[in-house]
């Protein structure tokens, strides 16, 4: 259940303890509940400290949307597919597969030399007219359209990743499944930047508390422009997410021949929808934060050496149908670095086949926050379908 913290122009819910959570994101909370616009805000219990706004928060607003809080990564989220593999079907090799999947998928900054053909990309379609509509998006990145293509099917740097995972207990215990972490790479970003500039020199953005939760308002071109760009970018993250699946699923049936998939389930956390709560139309802004209306599957990571859950939601209105993203950081990727070592990643990631050195200690499981403890905490908002723990991880 949540937590109401009363003091702002509208109460702030909160499934974390609010105790616990540091100043400056409670500061940011606050100064979202009083934005004149907000008609509600749900806080998860993987929030942390972000631009503008928490990581793990969900705004509602009436004709209204702060780009910064929706985020530069437009359109991230998960995707995840059970396959008819169990554990002893894996070679002995995980390294193997490891280099087979990181071979079809490029990552950090890298991306394919020829665009991926969208045949190979099932369950998809409409290419031609996503395509076309880019000569529509902001002028800005009118250059950028080579890069969009090429980046499509790449999984990016920081906390993105690529897993293959195991079922932990119930009747499916040792079932392989397949799991991505990536959003709309580069030209989400630069698409985000463009408009977060905008809002921020509009009059009425001119007194706010803070410049990065600057909004455009209904009625307004620079709102429309927002708009198109935004939905674009969420399609550009959803089709990017499809396209490495097919990769994957690609290495691993070259890999273990005659494996088979199931249908993937793919969810948004960094995104915004036209929703309707209270009998009033929102926009809602998910910053970390993923869709869990009634019967609705979802995937909350953990970190690269805890595991993570397949989860259905409950359809909690209070929560504005939502759920947590993830395990959420305690620590940033600074302290991180300067905390740990290699040996400690290496020692916290045990048994997974992963990178262990220097460029990932920013990842390592001790800077984020227990996923078994975010799972406890909204017991109201999803159920648990499938508990997984990685055995391959790819990063960036």
């Amino acid at each position: 259940m949540f937590t109401a913290v009363e003091g702002a122009r509208v109460p702030i819910r909160m499934w974390a303890d609010p105790a616990t959570v540091e100043d400056a994101a409670m500061r940011q909370l606050r100064n979202v509940a009083n934005l004149p616009w907000v008609h509600g805000l749900a806080v998860m219990p993987d929030v942390h400290y972000g631009k503008g706004a928490t990581v793990g928060s969900v705004i509602a607003m009436r004709d209204a949307v702060s780009p910064a809080a929706v985020g530069v990564d437009i359109g991230c989220g998960m995707s995840a597919v059970r396959t008819s593999l169990t554990a002893g079907d894996l070679p002995d090799d995980l390294g193997k597969l490891r280099r087979r999947i990181e071979d079809a998928v490029p990552v950090g900054f890298a991306m394919h030399r020829t665009p991926v053909n969208p045949a190979r990309v099932p369950g998809t379609g409409g290419w031609n007219e996503f395509w076309s509509a880019f000569g529509q998006l902001h002028d800005g990145v009118q250059n950028l359209r080579d890069r969009a293509r090429a980046q499509i099917g790449s999984l990016g740097g920081g906390n993105h990743f690529i897993e293959v995972c195991l079922e932990q207990g119930g009747p499916d215990a040792g079932r392989v499944w397949l799991m991505l972490h990536s959003g709309s790479r580069g030209i989400g970003n630069e698409l985000a930047k463009r408009h977060i500039d905008v809002a921020r020199k509009l009059p009425h953005n001119a007194d706010l508390p803070d410049r990065d939760l600057a909004v455009f308002v209904a009625g307004t071109p620079e709102m429309a422009a927002y708009r198109r760009d935004l939905f674009w970018a969420q399609d550009y993250a959803a089709r990017n997410r499809a396209t490495m699946v097919a990769l994957v699923q690609q290495a691993v049936a070259d890999t273990v021949p005659g494996v088979r998939f199931d249908e993937p389930i793919s969810c948004h956390h960094n995104y915004v929808a036209e929703e309707t709560y209270d009998g009033v139309d929102v926009l809602v802004t998910r910053k970390g934060a993923i869709r869990a209306g009634s019967g609705d599957l979802g995937i909350i990571p953990g970190s690269m050496g805890t595991g993570s859950y397949i989860v259905r939601g409950l359809g909690n209105e209070t929560s504005f149908h939502s759920a947590s993203h993830g395990a959420g950081r305690r620590m940033s990727r600074t302290k991180a670095r300067k905390t740990f070592t290699a040996a400690d990643l290496a020692a916290q990631t045990d048994g997974v086949e992963c990178r262990k050195d220097e460029g990932v200690v920013d990842e390592i499981p001790a800077a984020y926050k227990d996923i078994d403890s975010v799972i406890k905490a909204q017991t109201d908002l999803v159920e648990v379908v499938a508990h997984l723990k990685q055995v391959v991880c790819v990063k960036g």
